[in-house]
């Protein structure tokens, strides 16, 4: 492991970090993790639940064509090759898990930071991988953990929208939050005017504000990325108050308060871990729907099913 990650650390970075977007260099472009042959051992070393393979089409954003594929047989080496000329997007999730090397990076990670920030004391960390084709893109969405986009190969643009209506509404982040939906919400073009927009390529990462709305488009090359999702107590205390904020709205009521203290937060609290207990929660839950698999032998390495 190399003695600094993370580079160009200043003074300011500690009154923008967690209000603003920043942007930062790191040292992990040149580790043997992300070559050809460390991806594709990693996509044959998870277990089916831990990648996400999602195809989508070109062009103007259109969420109805973003969907599932299903990996098959296929060795990950053949995969990667189909991300290379075709439009997939690869998320691999909790590495830390499955590869000690990818739990030794995560800690260090971490470590560097909460070293910086003297008042930044994380928890349920997590570190995923991202393999996208050239032009791939993602389309409009939001995160409930603390977000850091790590760039390793490629570039990709970046677009992120205030954390705020119109951009984001409460009942899209609650029904996030609730696990209802994916992560999607409402886009329209014209969100553009007011976006963020950072071009990332090696070496480059990004960290910006909880649950910011925003979206990715490749550039003419495969991007590899790694992304690290956290937790604070603010971070859990604002995934409380939407849950149940949430769960109010569903049962006829109109919840205006987003308060993370007092009484009417205490309650949204017991509200959200009596939800949480129930199999209604799991029942109702996204579900990934298949639409393609992966075939290595076809021309676009999908087929329909």
């Amino acid at each position: 492991m190399m003695n600094s990650i993370i580079s160009c650390l200043e003074e300011k970075h500690k009154k923008l970090w967690g209000a603003h977007t920043v942007k930062l260099r790191h040292e992990l472009a040149q580790s043997d993790l992300f070559t050809d042959a460390g991806i594709a051992k990693l996509i044959d070393q998870l277990p089916h639940g831990r990648i996400a393979i999602n195809t989508m089409s070109p062009g103007i954003p259109n969420r109805d064509s973003w969907s599932y594929c299903d990996r098959g047989t296929a060795p990950g080496a053949d995969i990667l090759e189909i991300v290379k000329r075709g439009r997939l997007w690869i998320n691999m999730t909790r590495l830390e898990t499955v590869d000690q090397r990818f739990e030794e990076l995560l800690e260090a990670m971490f470590k560097e930071f909460e070293d910086f920030f003297s008042d930044f004391k994380t928890f349920k960390r997590s570190i995923g991988l991202l393999v996208s084709s050239p032009s791939a893109q993602v389309f409009y969405h939001a995160d409930v953990p603390g977000q850091t986009l790590w760039q390793l190969r490629g570039r990709k643009r970046i677009f992120i929208y205030p954390a705020q209506a119109p951009f984001l509404q409460p009942r899209e982040i609650e029904n996030v939050v609730r696990a209802i939906t994916e992560e999607e919400m409402e886009y329209r073009a014209w969100y553009d005017e007011y976006a963020e927009v950072h071009e990332l390529e090696a070496g480059d990462m990004l960290h910006w504000k909880l649950n910011g709305p925003h979206r990715v488009v490749n550039l003419d090359t495969l991007n590899v990325s790694l992304t690290t999702e956290h937790y604070t107590t603010a971070i859990r205390r604002n995934y409380a108050m939407n849950y149940g904020n949430g769960v109010l709205r569903e049962l006829g009521f109109s919840p205006r308060s987003r308060h993370l203290k007092g009484p009417a937060f205490w309650g949204k609290v017991a509200l959200t871990a009596l939800c949480r207990s129930l199999p209604l929660h799991t029942e109702r839950s996204f579900k990934r729907v298949v639409k393609f698999r992966i075939a290595p032998k076809t021309e676009t390495g999908l087929v329909p099913l």
